[in-house]
């Protein structure tokens, strides 16, 4: 135990620990739907923080591009374009015996995984080097180049498509509505200087 007080890199593991479980927890928990977004913010840039900690620059690195560059902007676009309800939604909030339910599942998968991992390694100390980040860029853009394009495209059709079904072009019906209000808000007013 005093070895584990003693060494620094444990206690920046807990520094970083635990600020992301209890973003991670209120981004599920938080009836605001953009404070969920910033919570998870804080969640993932832990993480990547976390990774740094292990050696995995890459890793860390995309996860700060990916996830929180563009995946947390597409999250508050889809807020927005949507007009999305900010806060508690009677229609759309889960009753008390469903959040019962799934709180019990992932503390369930937790604990399988928290065992397996435990029986699978045991005492053993996993000594890994680094990954450098010039190797992987080697090898994604000399061997996976075809797949890496292919996964942008997909991506970027997949925004196209959240795009065209978030957007609502003006029916007929509505244009001649939106117009005959105009028009009499415009007698009114001229009805009004008249009086004047």
């Amino acid at each position: 135990m005093t070895d584990w007080i003693t060494s620094p890199e444990n206690w920046a593991f807990v520094l970083i620990a635990v600020p992301m479980v209890f973003a991670a927890f209120r981004a599920v928990t938080s009836p605001n739907v953009v404070h969920s977004v910033l919570f998870l913010v804080v969640a993932l840039a832990a993480s990547a923080a976390l990774f740094l900690l292990l050696g995995a620059e890459f890793v860390a690195w995309t996860v700060v591009l990916v996830y929180i560059g563009a995946i947390i902007v597409l999250f508050l676009f889809g807020i927005m374009i949507t007009r999305a309800p900010l806060g508690v939604e009677t229609e759309l909030s889960h009753s008390n015996q469903t959040k019962l339910g799934a709180a019990i599942v992932s503390g369930a998968l937790f604990a399988l995984i928290t065992v397996t991992t435990i029986q699978g390694f045991g005492d053993a100390e996993v000594t890994a080097s680094p990954t450098r980040t010039v190797e992987i860029g080697e090898s994604i853009f000399q061997r996976f180049v075809i797949p890496f394009e292919v996964v942008s495209v997909v991506l970027l059709a997949a925004l196209i498509g959240g795009i065209v079904l978030a957007r609502r072009d003006p029916v007929e019906g509505d244009e001649a509505e939106r117009s005959a209000m105009g028009s009499a808000q415009s007698a009114n007013l001229t009805a009004e200087g008249g009086e004047a």
